[in-house]
């Protein structure tokens, strides 16, 4: 893929993301990382269908920006930083909305099936005791399981995060981590019965945890990019004191310090 988006009239207008191009293969897993406002989100977006775009960027050789809404929430699902949920819903209904694209009629009447794949990702994220309770009443790492409990309950092969340890603590960020790490060696069946084996890209600030579930690392900088290859190639001292202007390998030699027992 090749393409520029932005917030503009057109998305070559102030684009964020300058024409960048490369490929992700079916079954990777991609880390996007890259100092604040450097354009991960806008990125995602775009590939989510969400914003529009000039270039290329296809799936199974469709463009995204062609696809009908349909079509492309059977392939690509989102949790963005900007996910929520505005009016006065119970977990288990706000995560059921992940299921809209099966219903059957414009009513949105779920079947077996939905009621049991959100009690699958309700279970998955450690939700099935909040079930009933309105997302008002959430904690905010609590509000960020259940947009991801409705981002899996759309059951698409291709996976978009962004920053999905957001406000999680550590017992939950660890599970996620090993959840993610399951899922993207699956398959997903389509309905035409096709079995396509899961992509997962996501934004990290995190540098420890995305090496920890990614294979590939896209690094981002004013919107073009640094490098973008394999963990050993991508996540070197040089590459990340370019991308962050600051010397990330002794930073973290000086935190790690903070862990380690006086002599």
């Amino acid at each position: 893929m090749e393409l520029s988006c932005g917030y503009g009239r057109r998305p070559s207008d102030n684009s964020i993301i300058k024409k960048i191009g490369f490929d992700i293969k079916e079954g990777e897993s991609i880390a996007i990382l890259g100092p604040n406002g450097c354009g991960k989100t806008t990125l995602l977006r775009a590939l989510g269908g969400i914003i529009p775009y000039e270039g290329n960027a296809c799936i199974e050789g469709r463009e995204i920006r062609d696809m009908k809404r349909k079509e492309l929430a059977s392939y690509v699902s989102s949790m963005t930083q900007l996910s929520g949920v505005y009016f006065s819903y119970t977990v288990k209904e706000t995560v059921m909305q992940g299921r809209y694209l099966y219903c059957k009629n414009i009513f949105g009447t779920y079947d077996k099936r939905d009621i049991e794949v959100v009690d699958e990702c309700l279970a998955s994220t450690g939700l099935e005791k909040l079930a009933d309770k309105q997302i008002g009443e959430l904690s905010g790492g609590q509000l960020q399981r259940v947009f991801l409990a409705r981002t899996l309950a759309q059951e698409t092969p291709i996976l978009l995060l962004d920053e999905p340890t957001n406000h999680l603590d550590l017992k939950y960020q660890a599970e996620l981590l090993d959840f993610l790490n399951v899922w993207k060696e699956k398959e997903t069946v389509m309905s035409d019965g096709r079995r396509v084996r899961n992509t997962l890209i996501g934004v990290y600030h995190d540098i420890n945890m995305a090496l920890m579930v990614a294979e590939k690392f896209l690094l981002i900088k004013d919107g073009e990019i640094l490098c973008f290859g394999n963990k050993e190639e991508a996540v070197t001292g040089e590459n990340l004191k370019a991308l962050y202007e600051i010397d990330v390998e002794a930073y973290m030699s000086e935190r790690a310090k903070l862990w380690r027992k006086e002599e």
